[in-house]
């Protein structure tokens, strides 16, 4: 089969579009055709390395996953080969303290799907039947995979790490990424006032257009100052700040006291220097979150195929074409998520 891997860590000059193995479904596993996968930043850092991170190679990533159930292995049931579904991209390999309470995401056990075991850039993927959830009919693969990720990611950090309250109000760092465009949807559905800082008047029109209550375009003007003006120099409750190094420190700067910074990524860079008085002085809450539960995975795919939270697609590609891709990403030239398609 055909994926769109990588032999050794680097950047985009290392990743190739080549035939490798075809994976076959283990005891309780399904094969899946993969018919759609989203980039996310993840698939970046995994391709880039860390220190202790070790891969079988190639490697291929790609958690965002819609397609049809192709085979299934020894002992599967509960589906049928022809099923349309999408993928949990949050991989659960023991049970602990964290697993009986519903907390997945925090267990030392859970997974993202592309991460530490090959994921979706392929033609395709092996995986726990116990992942699967069925799709709508009728509805279009790039538009069920393409929120899985973000949208898991926005709804815990938010929701339950944040505990978004009716009446607060909500400052989106970057409007272009596909988690602050859930984060945008989720922070409105919530009864929440939206701000939003975009890098132009482009994406500054698709934020509006998302529901954001007032936007910034951080190309005419200073978001921080514009903060303090727009709120009375009261600061806003939440901050959603996944830049990281380069804005965590205005971020400190524009929330309220006793407010709360949210952080599920650092797409500037993770080394960031910071005033540790705002946090004391203020009393603030810098509150990290990764993925979800699969209960919310469940509630956030029921509020997306209700209409009440709508995928955002910028650009949907061949896998032949990922490295084009990849580089839109990196360069955020997108608005919202780009897809790859088999």
């Amino acid at each position: 089969m055909k994926a769109f891997c990588f032999y050794e860590h680097g950047e985009l000059e290392v990743m190739r579009y080549c035939d490798v193995p075809e994976p076959k479904p283990g005891a309780g596993e399904v094969l899946l055709r993969v018919k759609a996968c989203a980039l996310n930043h993840l698939d970046i850092w995994v391709r880039r390395g860390w220190k202790g991170l070790k891969l079988q190679m190639p490697h291929w990533g790609g958690a965002d996953v819609a397609g049809v159930v192709a085979a299934l292995g020894e002992d599967t049931t509960g589906w049928n080969v022809g099923e349309r579904v999408v993928v949990d991209p949050g991989l659960t390999s023991q049970e602990d303290r964290f697993t009986r309470r519903g907390q997945h995401s925090v267990s030392p056990g859970y997974h993202v799907l592309g991460e530490h075991g090959r994921g979706g850039f392929a033609e395709y993927l092996a995986i726990p039947a116990c992942n699967l959830m069925a799709m709508p009919e009728g509805m279009d693969f790039p538009v069920a995979a393409a929120p899985m990720l973000v949208t898991l990611t926005a709804w815990r950090m938010l929701i339950h790490r944040a505990e978004l309250r009716a009446g607060e109000s909500v400052l989106v760092v970057g409007a272009g990424g596909g988690a602050n465009s859930m984060a945008i949807q989720i922070a409105k559905l919530a009864g929440a006032t939206v701000y939003v800082v975009a890098s132009n008047a482009e994406k500054a029109a698709l934020a509006r257009g998302l529901g954001a209550d007032f936007v910034i375009d951080r190309s005419q003007v200073d978001w921080g100052r514009e903060i303090a003006r727009l709120t009375g120099k009261h600061g806003v409750d939440v901050v959603v700040d996944n830049v990281g190094a380069a804005t965590l420190n205005t971020s400190m700067r524009v929330v309220a006291r006793g407010g709360r910074i949210v952080i599920i990524g650092n797409t500037s860079g993770p080394d960031a220097q910071i005033d540790i008085r705002y946090i004391f002085g203020k009393q603030i809450s810098l509150i990290g979150s990764t993925m979800g539960s699969h209960q919310d995975f469940r509630e956030t795919n029921a509020l997306l195929w209700s209409g009440k939270l709508k995928p955002v697609i910028s650009h949907i590609m061949p896998l032949s074409e990922g490295r084009e891709a990849f580089a839109m990403m990196e360069r955020g030239d997108q608005f919202g998520k780009i897809l790859l398609t088999p």
